[in-house]
Order: C-alpha cells, then sequence, then structure tokens
C-alpha cells in the first residue's frame, strides 16, 4: 500500500475561476499570533531557557522579534536564537542588571544547520544522534521547551475570530476568484478554526503545514494554471511575499498591529484594483513600502 501524498489536494486542485487569491492564517485572517507569543511562547522561553532575571527585557525582545520586525512569521527555533544570541545581550535592562544571558552554543549549532528540520521530529532526531551529553542536554531541552509550548497553544488559543472585515473580504473574493488557506499551522487546527467560525466554505483547499511550506503550496496550486498577475497572495510577513515572488504571485499585505484597516482597504480598494488589472506595479509597491515600515530590523532600544 502507498502512503498518501498530503498535498494531493493542492496538486489535484482545479481551477473554477480565472484569478487566485491564497490567505495566511496565523496574524493574518485571524488575530491568533498575538496570544500564541505573548501567552505561551514567552513565558515558558523565560522558565526553560533561563532568563527569570530579565523577563521583562525577554518579554520586550520576544514581541520585537516575533510581532513586529522582519523575522515576523519565522521558524520559532530561528528566532529564538536570535532572542537569545543577538536581541537580548544587547537589551539596556540586561546590561544594567549585569546579567549573563545563558547561551546553548549546540542548540544554536543546530538551528544553524541547513539540513537540520526545525521542528520536534527534529529535535528528536538530533538528540538521537549526538554523542555529546552537553549537546544532548541542550537539544533535549529544547524540545521540552517547543512541547510545552504546544501544550499551551491548545489549552489556551481557543475561541479567536477572524480580523473584522476578512468575512467580508472572502464574501467580495469568492464570486470572482478561487481560494486557498496557506499556513504553516498543522492542518487539523488550521481547519478547525476556520470551521469554527464558518469560513472554510470560502477556500478550496485549506493548506497546512503537512502539505509543504507555503511556497510549495502556491506552486501545487497555481504551476500553469493561472494569467500572469492573475494569482495574489495575502499574508502579514516577509516570509508570505517571499512565498509569492518565488511563484510570480503578487502580494497584498496585512500590517501588524493595523490589520482591521489592511483588510478593509483589501475589500474596499485592493482587490478590486486586482480584478481590473490594476494592482501590479505602482499600487503594490506603494502597499508594500508601507508594510516594510511596519517591520524593522532594529529594536527600538537600540535606535
Amino acid at each position: 500500500m502507498t502512503d498518501v501524498d498530503p498535498a494531493k489536494p493542492l496538486k489535484d486542485f482545479k481551477p473554477k475561476k480565472s484569478y487566485f487569491v491564497d490567505i495566511d492564517s496565523d496574524g493574518c485572517a485571524f488575530d491568533t499570533m498575538g496570544i500564541k507569543q505573548r501567552e505561551c511562547f514567552c513565558p515558558w522561553l523565560i522558565g526553560y531557557f533561563g532568563l527569570q532575571p530579565v523577563a521583562q527585557a525577554a518579554r520586550e525582545c520576544k514581541e520585537f522579534a516575533d510581532l513586529f520586525s522582519k523575522t515576523r512569521g519565522f521558524n520559532r527555533h530561528k528566532t529564538t536564537k536570535r532572542i537569545i544570541a543577538e536581541l537580548l545581550p544587547s537589551h539596556p535592562m540586561v546590561k544594567a542588571r549585569n546579567f549573563q544571558v545563558p547561551q546553548f552554543p549546540h542548540y544554536f549549532a543546530w538551528v544553524d544547520d541547513p539540513n537540520s528540520l526545525l521542528s520536534n521530529d527534529g529535535l528528536k532526531r538530533a538528540i538521537g544522534e549526538t554523542s555529546n551529553p552537553d549537546a544532548r542536554r541542550e537539544l533535549e531541552n529544547a524540545l521540552a521547551w517547543s512541547e510545552r509550548v504546544n501544550a499551551a497553544i491548545k489549552d489556551i488559543v481557543k475561541g479567536m475570530p477572524p480580523f473584522p472585515f476578512v468575512r467580508e473580504s472572502l464574501e467580495k473574493i469568492t464570486p470572482l476568484a478561487d481560494v486557498i488557506v496557506v499556513s504553516a499551522t498543522p492542518c487539523e487546527a488550521l481547519s478547525r478554526e476556520w470551521e469554527e467560525h464558518d469560513i472554510a466554505k470560502y477556500a478550496e483547499v485549506i493548506a497546512g503545514q503537512e502539505m509543504g511550506k507555503k511556497a510549495e503550496h502556491l506552486n501545487y496550486a497555481t504551476k500553469g494554471r493561472y494569467e500572469k498577475n492573475h494569482i495574489l497572495m495575502v499574508g502579514d510577513a516577509l516570509g508570505d511575499m517571499k512565498a509569492a515572488r518565488a511563484n510570480d504571485a503578487l502580494f497584498y499585505p496585512i500590517n501588524p498591529g493595523d490589520e482591521a484597516q489592511s483588510w478593509k482597504r483589501f475589500r474596499d480598494e485592493a482587490f478590486d484594483k486586482f480584478i481590473n488589472g490594476q494592482y501590479a506595479g505602482i499600487y503594490e509597491e506603494k502597499v508594500i513600502a508601507e508594510f516594510d515600515k511596519y517591520l524593522p530590523e532594529t529594536p527600538p532600544w537600540k535606535k
């Protein structure tokens, strides 16, 4: 018996309309990124990585790295390394208290290894392959943290509605364009969220992490199926824009912290421009330049 390809729904997708819109979920359609980062990731980051003496600084670094900077939406291990190795040591509270931020060189080496699978399964594999007790200890700590975060998300992140104007935008899109959901969230949680709020009915496919990366989602669903400038991705992070660009798709940004207004503009203006062939060029450049200002590279305490 052959294994079923989890990406089969995308690969078998057949266009019904001549336009295509794919929409990210966490932090884009749903207001879930803030509660996940602040209430699930951050407290356990402080607890597992020994940051209690500078907890407030750690919170500020976490919020900057994962919500309001160019690494928004990055893999959890990538931003954890950024926080501990780069952002926290430069924070004025850490310097004022002469706190030596704990470092985890073996874990960081795993994060930086291009061959690493940056997930719980990847950590388990790395733990099984190492004979170095220090490396094992660091990797086991990272795995325990990551698993505790997942449990916290399951316990805490419930009943979160879509942002204002998401439903209205979907109602406007679907008569004219095919819609799929693309996300790094597991498929089960993704489908549950969209069905809970009765908006799953607007999407042809709901694609989670099991179906591949976002760029792969787009490729599977659209390659050779739509005309140029007939594909638009809606997202809230630079990774979403890169996925769009990798597939020669247009990009509409949902600005972090100003999501409702971004969705209102999409409904009232941007989608019409997309359908009317007026989106590519000056208009897209304008909204992306605005988006870029919402995601600085330098934290406020370094300015």
